[in-house]
């Protein structure tokens, strides 16, 4: 049985992803801030696959010693780690010179600092297995950056050139590396804002393909993927 790694897991993107792993039978580590959270959505996920191990720990992910530890936790009861989906992100509707103090620092410790954390402490035992598969979830804004949103464009650009760098790095090892970059998903990013979720993508849009990419042969990789609406960004 696989494990695998999942941080914002209790939320939009990361929550679909953790269930669509646990109906293929992995076992899931996952943490939250939120105890109370945590604890119903581990359950939710056992219920969905009785047979799957979940791991939680209550923990900020956009805190290094705090991810860390939960990191750690992970690899202790569940063993080797084979899958990290790095979900945890937050969408900040500011321009650059609008941010409030210490915006910067929030904003990189949470779109970029943990994937870069988590692959230094997963990555070397990944080599030495020559087996794994990490998934980084960057965003449109990566590629096509949007003024109203500044920061939130800049950290998902280096969060794509991080996995870009985390590829090259793994692929003479045999470990997979795949950029997922969504357009505009239905995520609490739009909560309070009146949209057709019909015209937007759905987190279980984004989970059925890490899944379906995951499944592919030893030998295939993607690289990247990108999801947008058919009707255009919203």
């Amino acid at each position: 049985m696989k494990n695998a790694l999942i941080t914002g897991a209790t939320k939009g993107m990361g929550r679909a992803i953790a269930i669509a792993f646990a109906k293929e039978n992995t076992n899931l580590a996952i943490c939250a801030r939120n105890a109370d959270d945590l604890a119903a959505f581990k359950t939710e996920l056992q219920n969905i696959n009785p047979n799957i191990e979940v791991i939680t720990v209550v923990a900020d992910g956009s805190n290094r010693e705090e991810l860390l530890h939960f990191a750690e936790t992970a690899q202790q009861k569940l063993g080797y780690i084979h899958i990290i989906v790095n979900s945890l992100g937050m969408y900040v509707a500011s321009s650059i010179l609008d941010d409030e103090k210490n915006l910067f620092l929030k904003v990189v410790n949470t779109n970029l600092m943990p994937s870069y954390e988590l692959y230094r402490f997963f990555g070397k035992t990944m080599v030495s297995v020559g087996e794994g598969h990490i998934f980084n979830i960057c965003s449109i804004a990566a590629l096509d950056p949007i003024p109203e949103a500044g920061i939130y464009s800049v950290t998902k650009a280096a969060l794509l050139c991080l996995n870009d760098v985390m590829r090259l790095e793994m692929e003479k090892h045999g470990v997979k590396v795949t950029a997922v970059i969504p357009g505009s998903t239905l995520t609490d990013s739009w909560k309070g804002i009146a949209v057709d979720k019909d015209k937007m993508v759905l987190p279980e849009d984004i989970a059925s393909a890490i899944i379906n990419i995951y499944k592919m042969s030893a030998g295939a990789n993607v690289d990247q993927i990108i999801i947008k609406p058919v009707y255009g960004q919203v």
